[in-house]
């Protein structure tokens, strides 16, 4: 058995009542879904049409699936029945649009269109994984902890090619978008798209982190600090799979940088790569993924399953 305390400093997904129902808000339905093993299987989904003032993650959980806390009702151990593993290093962990949690279920408050996904995954490899892409087109519709943030493109050629086709798919959800160079000064205040070939996208600080690997990441692919490949992990964050250039393999991953600012990456290793990249961002191939990778129109999650 853990200790509480370790849990909570490690940013574990904690639970609590909730606070009472205030007034009705408007804005959109919350969305929640819950899943295993990184997405890869969903376990259910709910929806909350009347979002009223002072609903938490926790009292929507509450309401619509069976849980157990422990320490004191502060840390879910178990959702209808499917518990993390007690004295191993599997739990359930949440995310709000996609940003993982820094405070617990029943401190954080629901915002109109807010979509909430809980996995119970391994956490071995990677204790943080602090964004993921299975919330999509959140953030960047909603944005996170209640704030709507401004959303930049960074690429070379923001009229043409895929870093054109990424702005379309965000401004048909209605999301305006700034572009800049790959590279250009960032903060929390700002979500970055990087549309870039992976030789540019890691000039990116927060990018630059797929080549330590999901412990630093949070991401299952590590680049090779050359750039000449690219290993698609498996949840041990062993390799399963090397890509190297001309194999067209993009991947679409989120992360976020030293300032905490959130970084989506649309990037490869070869040209046909970064637009399977691009093509692959969507509602229906991120669903619940923890990141894709994508080969003309196949798209794998990440990470991949157990040889």
């Amino acid at each position: 058995m853990r200790r509480a305390g370790s849990l909570l400093a490690c940013g574990l997904a904690l639970a609590g009542c909730g606070l009472g129902a205030g007034e009705e808000r408007q804005g959109g339905a919350a969305r929640l879904r819950i899943t295993r093993d990184f997405g890869r299987t969903e376990l259910g989904r709910a929806r909350l049409d009347k979002l009223r003032e002072g609903q938490t993650v926790m009292r929507f959980l509450r309401s619509r699936f069976r849980i157990e806390t422990r320490f004191g009702g502060r840390f879910v151990q178990s959702i209808n029945g499917l518990s993390g593993r007690e004295g191993g290093q599997v739990d359930w962990f949440y995310w709000v649009n996609g940003v993982e949690a820094e405070v617990g279920a029943a401190e954080y408050t629901l915002s109109p269109g807010d979509r909430v996904q809980w996995d119970r995954r391994d956490w071995s490899a990677a204790m943080r994984v602090p964004a993921i892409v299975g919330a999509f087109p959140e953030p960047f519709v909603h944005g996170f902890e209640g704030k709507r943030r401004p959303v930049r493109v960074e690429c070379d050629e923001p009229a043409r090619g895929p870093c054109a086709d990424v702005k379309r798919k965000l401004q048909r959800r209605g999301v305006s978008t700034s572009s800049s160079t790959v590279g250009a000064p960032g903060g929390q205040e700002v979500m970055r798209v990087v549309v870039a070939p992976w030789r540019e996208a890691r000039l990116v600080r927060a990018a630059a982190a797929l080549e330590k690997g999901p412990r630093r990441s949070g991401v299952f692919a590590r680049f090779s600090e050359g750039g000449r490949s690219l290993d698609l992990l498996n949840d041990a964050g062993r390799p399963v799979r090397r890509v190297d250039a001309g194999a067209g393999t993009g991947i679409v991953a989120a992360t976020r940088g030293p300032q905490q600012e959130l970084v989506w990456l649309v990037t490869a290793l070869d040209a046909e790569g970064l637009r399977a990249a691009a093509r692959a961002l969507g509602e229906r191939p991120l669903q619940g993924a923890f990141a894709v990778a994508a080969t003309g129109r196949v798209r794998e999650r990440l990470p991949l399953a157990q040889p």
